[in-house]
């Protein structure tokens, strides 16, 4: 895979010549342009709509209507809860604009990911056999799928319930609970792009099988360790109750049974023992 990516192709996908070096940097250089274009476009029109994406999009997990709290209300009572009340301040002149650009930026990145991933694609593409390209065929509306479903699972779960159990817990009662704004979009730009790049875990196996390095064998003879290490990591980033901790661990764990059917179907055959 990738052995000729400095092979130039005509329409018919037959090998011309070999790109130079120069030209290879070239492409790469017209591919990265573009995927900054993208990004700079949606983040200008993110930019313009302040109100709604801070009051509505980054905020709304703080207030009591937000649709999680809703939702999980309305399955059952014992499963309702609601974020502690807290105060959002800046300690700095700027930072508010600071904010705004940084928000205005990753927002811009995750809408405009199926772009900005199709470029990198684009890139990568012409150095595949022929072979290679067919199975990979729509690997990027798979991507985008995956990596909005984190963003999204990020933001509907893990971010209210992270939020939830850390601005409701106290050292004393003397101490009251006001938080940063700065601090407030890290905590949420952390469980929502992370969130969304361990989705893409089946496309990393994905690749890992293909090349041979790891295998559904390996995946299933550790199946008991990656659900500790998944359980831990829900313990960690959800408040300590059943209920929370469960709902992030399923879909993680059936990310990585995913994975593991993803490793047996492309892993080389005369391999898996």
């Amino acid at each position: 895979m990738l052995a000729n990516i400095f092979k130039k192709k005509n329409t018919a996908g037959i090998v011309e010549t070999e790109m130079s070096f120069m030209e290879h940097i070239d492409s790469l250089r017209k591919h990265l342009f573009r995927a900054a274009l993208y990004i700079i476009v949606v983040m200008f029109i993110v930019f313009l709509q302040k109100s709604y994406v801070f009051d509505t999009i980054i905020l709304g997990p703080t207030k009591p209507d937000f649709f999680t709290y809703r939702f999980l209300c309305s399955l059952a009572d014992f499963m309702c809860f609601e974020p502690a009340k807290f105060e959002i301040y800046t300690r700095e002149l700027g930072e508010q604009l600071t904010v705004h650009l940084e928000v205005s930026f990753y927002l811009g990145l995750i809408v405009a990911f199926p772009l900005v991933f199709r470029e990198f694609w684009l890139f990568i593409k012409p150095g595949l056999y022929t072979k290679e390209q067919m199975v990979t065929k729509g690997i990027v509306f798979v991507c985008t799928a995956l990596f909005l479903s984190g963003v999204l699972f990020g933001y509907f779960f893990i971010a209210p319930f992270s939020i939830s159990f850390l601005a409701s817990y106290d050292v004393s009662s003397q101490v009251k609970e006001s938080v940063q704004l700065s601090s407030m979009v890290d905590i949420m730009l952390m469980f929502t792009m992370l969130t969304g790049l361990v989705f893409e875990l089946p496309v990393v196996v994905y690749f890992l099988a293909k090349l041979g390095i790891m295998g559904p064998v390996f995946m299933r003879t550790y199946r008991r360790h990656a659900i500790v290490i998944i359980t831990i990591i829900a313990a960690i980033i959800t408040p300590p109750d059943v209920v929370s901790m469960t709902i992030v661990t399923i879909p993680l764990c059936l990310l990585y049974e995913l994975s593991i059917y993803v490793a047996a179907r492309v892993y080389p055959k005369d391999e898996i023992v």
